[in-house]
């Protein structure tokens, strides 16, 4: 029976079970990284005996411990958030606050406008009065296409919304609902799921056609004043501010079928409106829940704790995923973990789309325990001005000029100079004493598309990495900037994704260099019969069991961990290592580097190879040689170092390699689809043939720097040191003049200057 304290809360944090185990299996982990490293520090071997390569795997493993660290900080105690829609109902049915909803886009090619009048129809469609709901569609492209589209769904809207209310349809959004299994017709006669079926498809397809083209009828100008915005000289980046209400929540029209009053449609953010709770989403988000406010409610309405809460987040989940998640997209041990652990140490992280904030918090105001949150703010008002008046005003406030010289960006809204700027936004939050809600319902409140290729999920993560690596350099690092204000667990959590970037060297080094050893016949690790190797041993297979025991209890499948490992050395090779790149870059004050992605092949036939689980390669860009080069050299070296070692070459036991050999058939294993893609595959999807051959090149390369002085077998008959040999061919290009012998002896002196130093490095 619920006590009287239990009946009043609307919502309930329940701590994750089986925290002893994890806190066991952290303890002794932590044992063992601490004898990994004494070993390292007590057994550097002698100049000569790859001391160099000894010392970078030192290096290599302190900075994994401490990131190791760092990743505990969220796992310690995570919670989980329930809420009670019915309590809320109860007490605040009649006096529920205002919503606006933002949803932002740029680019009508990139965007679709079809795609962005789903999300907006489906958050219109909220089970929440409609009176109190104002949309919000900021274009930064100022397209006359995308403003046809929300045209359009407003005339849509006058049937989708009663037709959802009717039959309590999920999801809404028009688009997902009608992709899935027709048998969700039974719920009304099947005449009515066929002509609002077929309004939507008319209506699809009208706004498709009018992209395709690039321009809108001259008939359909003439139904609305907003078309007049545009002329012949408007560009993308070069236009006047636009505000157009489509739909006014007060005017004797705003009514659907069912004579319900619709939401406000506005095209940009503005004051208009005035609700104290905001959600922002990305326009490819759409709403998969209907009760997604009621829950978010719940939080900011508790008369126990919502007081403290600033933003309620929900997880950004993807409805285009395949069953073993072959890009590594869905994120759910770090919406079931991580976030979860955050949540329990003073708030989750910002994600940037499908979160709904006060107001207040995103206009600067700073905690305090004596502040009463107006809930009927904006209700009231509405409707006191004329629409044209409306308009006009609020376009003062979207001009380039307005913002100028204010806290806008700085201490007001989000945070503008970084790439990541949801990141420090809720930073900056958590900063001024608010705290923040992470919920995770068993539906999800929003789904989205994930990148379907490679190259688009490499690029993302590209972004992500180096925008959370600027912060994390910057005066807003957590240690910093959170120092005094927020609890160490959480500023330790901000730079979980903080040092995604920094990840990357540690990473290629340890991919690298351990397999190299053992066709150069320098032991990195102990030998398997001594008792040193045992922490080693420890620690790789208890961090791999139990990081497989979160996937599955996630939700991933074993083959989904699998590609989710594959995955995060890709991103860390590729990625990461960008993201690094161009950072410290951009920290010297140097130019960032290029990065393309230029597909290669039809859509149709990408979404046939996503589907059937196949990496998706097809171009020739630089982060796939770095894979392919990657991926050959650990085969390489596999074979030839087992060849080796069968053939007593190094006049060692051959235990000493054997966890060489084990990381690097590891390697192997995991680069499987990569060989594939490299060999035997014939599609347009595989790895090109200059690809293939570029990584040859690099990996016959490290072999013949490998033959130099200071190999073992680099002697003659009677024992004497051999000269350095190394074979070198320039790259030649029918479109490129070579400058004959002046261009050869260049090269050479570009190439000796880095294989020098290699070799004095030992």
């Amino acid at each position: 029976m619920e006590t009287t304290t239990e009946r009043r809360r609307l919502f309930a944090t329940e701590k994750v079970g089986g925290r002893a185990v994890y806190r066991v299996q952290a303890a002794t982990v932590a044992a063992g990284i601490l004898l990994v490293l004494y070993y390292r520090a007590t057994r550097v071997p002698a100049a000569g005996e790859g001391r160099a390569a000894w010392l970078g795997m030192a290096a290599a493993e302190l900075w994994f411990a401490a990131y190791w660290v760092i990743t505990q900080s969220v796992r310690w105690c995570p919670v989980r958030r329930r809420t009670f829609k019915n309590r809320l109902a109860e007490r605040y049915e009649e006096n529920l606050p205002g919503v606006d909803i933002y949803v932002c886009t740029a680019d009508p090619y990139a965007e679709p406008p079809s795609l962005v009048i789903s999300t907006i129809l489906s958050v219109m469609a909220y089970n929440y009065p409609s009176e109190k709901i104002s949309v919000y569609l900021s274009d930064d492209g100022g397209s006359i296409l995308t403003f046809y589209g929300l045209w359009e769904a407003s005339m849509f809207a006058k049937k989708w919304l009663p037709f959802c209310r009717r039959y309590n349809i999920e999801p809404r959004s028009p688009a997902a609902y009608f992709s899935e299994s027709e048998g969700h017709h039974n719920l009304c006669s099947p005449k009515e799921w066929s002509l609002i079926k077929n309004l939507y498809e008319e209506m699809r397809e009208r706004i498709d056609s009018a992209v395709m083209s690039g321009k809108i009828p001259e008939e359909i100008k003439l139904k609305h004043k907003g078309f007049e915005e545009w002329n012949s000289e408007m560009t993308s980046k070069n236009h006047q501010p636009i505000v157009q209400v489509l739909i006014d929540g007060k005017s004797q029209n705003a009514v659907d079928d069912d004579g319900n009053v619709l939401p406000t449609l506005i095209r940009v953010s503005s004051v208009i409106s005035d609700s104290p709770v905001i959600l922002n989403v990305d326009c490819d988000m759409y709403s998969n829940n209907s009760d997604s406010i009621r829950d978010a409610l719940c939080f900011f309405l508790d008369e126990e704790m919502g007081q403290k809460i600033g933003f309620v987040q929900y997880p950004q989940i993807f409805n285009n995923m395949t069953q073993n998640d072959i890009y590594g997209n869905s994120f759910n041990v770090s919406y079931h973990v991580e976030m979860c652990g955050l949540d329990s140490v003073g708030g989750c992280l910002y994600i940037g789309t499908g979160c709904f904030h006060r107001r207040e918090i995103l206009c600067g105001r700073i905690f305090s325990k004596d502040y009463k949150e107006n809930w009927n703010r904006g209700i009231k008002e509405r409707g006191k001005q004329n629409i044209n008046e409306i308009e006009e005003k609020a376009k003062s406030l979207v001009t380039c000029t307005y913002e100028h010289r204010t806290q806008w960006g700085n201490d007001i809204g989000v945070k503008y100079g970084f790439p990541a700027e949801d990141i420090i936004t809720g930073l900056a939050i958590h900063c001024r004493g608010w705290e923040s809600a992470f919920i995770n319902p068993k539906r999800a409140a929003f789904l989205g598309l994930a990148p379907s290729t490679l190259a688009q999920n490499i690029l993302q993560h590209k972004r992500w990495s180096e925008g959370n690596l600027t912060i994390f350099l910057s005066k807003y690092c957590s240690f910093l900037f959170g120092h005094g204000k927020i609890k160490l667990q959480l500023q330790m959590g901000y730079c979980i994704c903080g040092l995604w970037a920094a990840n990357s060297l540690p990473t290629l080094y340890y991919v690298v260099i351990p397999s190299l050893g053992l066709v150069k016949g320098t032991p990195l690790f102990p030998q398997i019969t001594s008792p040193w190797a045992t922490p080693f041993i420890y620690v790789f297979c208890v961090k791999t069991l139990y990081g497989l025991y979160e996937a599955l209890l996630s939700g991933d499948t074993l083959k989904g961990w699998w590609n989710g490992q594959r995955m995060w050395m890709v991103k860390s090779i590729t990625s990461y290592l960008y993201g690094f790149i161009d950072t410290i870059r951009k920290c010297l004050g140097m130019s960032k580097m290029s990065f393309e992605v230029t597909a290669k092949v039809s859509s149709h036939d990408e979404a046939k190879r996503y589907e059937q689980e196949i990496l998706e390669f097809g171009s020739s860009s630089p982060e796939y040689v770095i894979i392919a080069t990657v991926a050959l050299l650990n085969f390489v070296c596999l074979v030839g170092g087992l060849s080796q070692i069968m053939a007593g070459v190094w006049n060692m036991p051959w235990n000493v390699f054997l966890p060489q050999a084990i990381l690097c058939g590891m390697i192997v294993i995991i680069n499987m689809p990569i060989y594939e893609a490299m060999f035997l595959r014939k599609d347009n999807g595989r790895i090109p043939t200059a690809v293939t051959l570029a990584s040859i090149g690099f990996v016959m390369l490290a072999f013949l720097i490998l033959i130099d002085g200071k190999s073992q077998n680099a002697v003659d008959d009677d024992g004497n040191v051999l000269p350095s040999l190394v074979y070198m061919a320039r790259e030649k290009r029918p479109q490129y003049h070579h400058n004959f012998k002046s261009g050869a002896m260049n090269a050479l002196v570009c190439f000796l200057t880095l294989f020098s130093f290699t070799l004095k490095q030992g």
